[in-house]
Parts: C-alpha cells; sequence; structure tokens
C-alpha cells in the first residue's frame, strides 16, 4: 500500500485539506501529483486510549482503502478516528469509510475534469 510516511506530507495534508466527517472518522484530503492515492493516520491516545483498538481501526481503514484503490485519484488522505469508532463494529466502520471514498472520489473526478478543460459539449457550438 502507498503509507504518507514524512511528516512534511502529513503537514500539507492538513495545512490545505478538504475534509469528510462523520461520527467515526474524520478523513482529510489533498490532491498529489503521484500515479496513486497514498494513506495516513494520526489517531490520538486521547481519542483512542487502547493500542489494541487504534491497531483494529487502522487495519480495517487500509483493508478498506485498498479495495477502493483504482476509484480515488491521486490524493493524500489522513485518517483521523473519533472517540465512537472505538465501539463501532468493522461492518459499521467499512460502511463509514465507503461513504468518505465515494464523497473523495467524487471531488477528485470533479477536479480531474476542471484541470484538463475537458467538458461536455454544450448547445450549438459544438462542431460534431
Amino acid at each position: 500500500l502507498n503509507r504518507l510516511l514524512r511528516p512534511a506530507d502529513f503537514q500539507r495534508v492538513f495545512r490545505a485539506a478538504t475534509r469528510s466527517a462523520d461520527r467515526y472518522f474524520t478523513v482529510l484530503w489533498q490532491q498529489n501529483h503521484l500515479p496513486a492515492p497514498r494513506i495516513g493516520f494520526a489517531i490520538a491516545k486521547k481519542r483512542i486510549a487502547d493500542a489494541v483498538v487504534r491497531n483494529r481501526l487502522r487495519r480495517v481503514a487500509r483493508e478498506s482503502f485498498r479495495h477502493q484503490l483504482v476509484e480515488l485519484g491521486s490524493v493524500d488522505i489522513v485518517i483521523l478516528a473519533q472517540s465512537a469508532a472505538a465501539t463501532a463494529t468493522n461492518q459499521e466502520l467499512f460502511r463509514s469509510l465507503a461513504n468518505h471514498w465515494r464523497r473523495i472520489a467524487a471531488a477528485t473526478s470533479q477536479l480531474d475534469s476542471k484541470s484538463t478543460g475537458t467538458k461536455e459539449p454544450r448547445g450549438s457550438n459544438f462542431d460534431g
């Protein structure tokens, strides 16, 4: 898996991130210029005190992320856990993350179409 490892990579996401939040996770993301998405975790001991639970959250998030690699596009993602995630079932966590991935994929596809300048032809200006 592609992971965010360097502090500078995390700082770049924290500085200029787009946010998606629900009761289990806050997901921060920002476009990158790499061929694949990358993921990093900032799960605070203050929110999730038990290390076993923090590791379970990371495993669930990595597995969910792995299934969505193609749809996500070129983004750096940082996942923060909310306190409610500690008692959630894996199924609830997967559902929550699937909603976040869907939001990110929709936003990145809009950004990609804007940056490449590809638009649907409209009206009589189309010479087709």
